[in-house]
């Protein structure tokens, strides 16, 4: 016997009802970014290696998958190469392609690519697939999608204030309540690591503390030992993982952390201006919090950064998040373009969603009315009817063969489907149709402009 075929581990396969709630999610998302005057674009799934690599930072770089070249790909790796079994050497030889790992750096070098095109500021979303060689649990696949929406050209911090309010917009269309929008500042984490003497290792510093919700306070501290970072530098940081109250509290303790870092006093000032000012417009259903330990361990991000997590009691990791990029499209040869820009993630959003049982019973691929087939002549007429269902937004189908009644009546409850057509020679003669409730059982005889209104 074959063996039964398999995907990958961390890549899913989708049914017409999973295809159709995700859609759903995707859908409030995208006419959020519209109506927040966000334009598409589409990139391709795979980049040259050189636009991808280093731009993740280290542990980045090593979940990107390569593709190898076409052909021959170890002809360009000579013996001596080969017996050095350097990964690292060899894959540039073998790879100049890779999947890739986010939307974002192929955004920043669309926009250089594209430069004379664009008017700036300019707003641009966009939903495709991202790969990522990382091991797979729950919440966390190595093929899933994002929905971004970024801004470019603008260093306006009103930019950072509606992305909270985006982020608000689509939660509450989602009916997704208690969500937390947590906030923080690159350069509050830059101020940080320049008030304990430890500025060299802002990298380190910044990876290890990313990793709070993952490792625990004492994991993060070992990490950062292992890293070089002293532990007088690691005491002095200590208020940070006790920090609690509300976000004025939080700032006003950052203060006194920061007193002498301009940097990270000009962080505290942004942080202050995006807490204020959400504060005065008001939130629908989300909240904002100060997390003084959130640190999102990309390099690029270089002032407001975000983390979206979904309900309490839910157990999931981040649904979303993002932050400001001054220097990202600098890698690229065009400078001084500042950008900021946040990410929805589909699938844990998915996983939320129907953990809580929020989907609403209308978000179905189910037809909503099947036809029974009893011959070519009753095909014919069932099918005039149909036409007129489809035009007015009602999906309907024929069942293919006029096959047992019993037989069809099967596949519709199968289906899920809620209403059955019957005509026969009765029903022809008279020009109506006999209409099946499948939840109740009843029936009953229509015309058809009121079959049109009975299965609305």
């Amino acid at each position: 016997m074959a063996q039964k075929p398999s995907i990958p581990k961390g890549t899913r396969d989708f049914s017409p009802n999973e295809v159709v709630r995700r859609n759903y999610i995707m859908d409030a998302i995208r006419g959020s970014f519209t109506s927040y005057g966000f334009q598409p674009i589409e990139t391709p799934s795979f980049e040259n290696s050189e636009t991808l690599m280093g731009k993740y930072g280290e542990e980045g770089d090593r979940l990107i998958f390569k593709i190898l070249n076409s052909g021959d790909y170890l002809r360009k790796v000579d013996e001596g190469l080969y017996a050095e079994k350097d990964s690292g050497k060899i894959t540039s030889k073998i790879s100049e392609k890779a999947l890739r790992y986010d939307l974002t750096v192929p955004f920043a070098r669309y926009v250089v690519q594209h430069q004379n095109d664009i008017t700036f500021p300019f707003k641009r979303y966009q939903i495709q697939p991202v790969w990522r060689a990382d091991r797979p649990q729950k919440g966390r696949f190595r093929e899933f999608y994002q929905c971004d929406a970024d801004v470019v050209g603008s260093t306006s911090l009103w930019q950072e204030v509606e992305l909270v309010q985006l982020y608000d917009d689509v939660f509450s269309q989602l009916k997704l309540d208690g969500v937390t929008i947590k906030m923080n500042n690159r350069k509050i984490l830059s101020g940080i690591a320049e008030v304990i003497g430890e500025e060299d290792k802002l990298i380190d510093f910044t990876v290890a503390l990313d990793k709070l919700d993952k490792i625990g306070e004492e994991g993060v501290k070992t990490e950062m030992l292992s890293k070089g970072i002293s532990e007088t530098a690691i005491n002095k940081v200590q208020p940070l993982f006790e920090a609690s109250g509300s976000a004025e509290e939080k700032l006003t303790m950052l203060s006194g952390l920061l007193a002498t870092s301009k940097t990270g006093m000009t962080g505290i000032g942004e942080l202050k201006f995006i807490v204020d000012t959400i504060s005065q417009l008001g939130l629908k259903t989300a909240s904002l919090e100060v997390d003084v330990t959130l640190a999102r361990g990309l390099n690029y991000y270089t002032g407001a950064i975000f983390e979206v997590a979904g309900p309490k009691g839910v157990a999931m990791g981040s649904i979303g998040g993002g932050g400001r990029y001054d220097d990202l499209t600098g890698i690229f040869g065009l400078r001084d373009v500042s950008g900021v820009g946040i990410s929805f993630g589909l699938d844990r959003i998915y996983l939320v969603i129907e953990e809580l049982g929020l989907f609403p019973d209308t978000v179905s691929a189910t037809t909503q009315v099947l036809f029974m087939n009893f011959g070519e002549t009753e095909a014919l007429y069932a099918m005039k009817a149909i036409n007129e269902l489809r035009a007015q937004g009602i999906s309907a189908e024929l069942y293919p063969d006029a096959t047992k009644f019993k037989k069809q009546m099967n596949y519709a409850n199968k289906r899920a489907i809620p209403f059955v057509v019957l005509a026969g020679d009765e029903e022809m003669e008279v020009g109506n149709y006999t209409l099946k409730n499948m939840e109740n059982g009843t029936q009953e005889t229509h015309s058809l402009e009121s079959l049109l209104v009975a299965v609305t």
